[in-house]
């Protein structure tokens, strides 16, 4: 269940200096929190001056380690009991990105999701059945949950960049082809990049492929 009634965490405003004419909202993997992603906003303000960068903290303390966050428990890493944990996760999260909007004025087409193995996870199963798409979502290291329910859940189709490392030792890099199969399947631009040699993590070039995705979806 979750722990929070709302989320928060680290942002940094533009670097342009002005009111944000952009937003993008970075998830974090389990055992993290909001600081471990929020650095990303200092590779991408080139790219995107106006975007002001929003990283939330999950929901719940990581049941498996005595620090960090988590956004639904893998205590359980069955299919059902993980789709249940996000289900708990999802109002949070849309409530988040709904009131960052109204108090910016921006739309959702101005608004980008990011997001790192859990993250990820998070991340596609919340924007898909959002109903007003996204301008993109960036997704590491991650995978989709309840891929057999998406073609009848599904609202919405914005743009997803798919990034896996091929020597992934937590989240199989089998997920990246089948996470991509079944977003295309649903009608979903989607794009996929396997980093060779690549662990659980986010390389230079995965870096610089999403900044320029970002920067593609955003219209900056």
């Amino acid at each position: 269940m979750t722990d929070v009634t709302e989320l928060y965490g680290p942002h940094v405003p533009p670097a342009s200096g002005g009111p944000a004419r952009q937003l993008v909202i970075l998830l974090h993997g389990v055992g993290a929190d909001g600081d471990d992603l929020i650095s990303l906003a200092d590779a991408w303000a080139g790219l995107l001056p106006d975007a002001e960068f929003m990283a939330p903290h999950g929901p719940q303390p990581c049941d498996m380690a005595p620090f960090g966050y988590q956004w639904f428990s893998l205590l359980d890493r069955s299919m059902p009991a993980m789709v249940a944990g996000v289900e708990h996760s999802v109002p949070l999260l849309n409530a988040y990105i709904d009131a960052a909007m109204a108090e910016r004025g921006l739309t959702a087409g101005q608004v980008a999701l990011v997001g790192f193995s859990q993250g990820t996870m998070t991340v596609l199963h919340t924007a898909l059945r959002r109903r007003e798409p996204v301008a993109g979502i960036l997704a590491y290291s991650g995978a989709l949950l309840a891929p057999e329910a998406l073609a009848g859940e599904i609202r919405s189709r914005p743009p997803v960049l798919l990034i896996h490392g091929a020597e992934d030792s937590v989240v199989p890099p089998a997920a990246l082809p089948a996470a991509e199969a079944i977003l295309s399947a649903a009608g979903v631009p989607v794009e996929a990049v396997m980093r060779p040699g690549l662990d659980h993590g986010i390389d230079p070039e995965g870096v610089s492929l999403g900044g320029a995705f970002l920067k593609r979806v955003l219209k900056a």
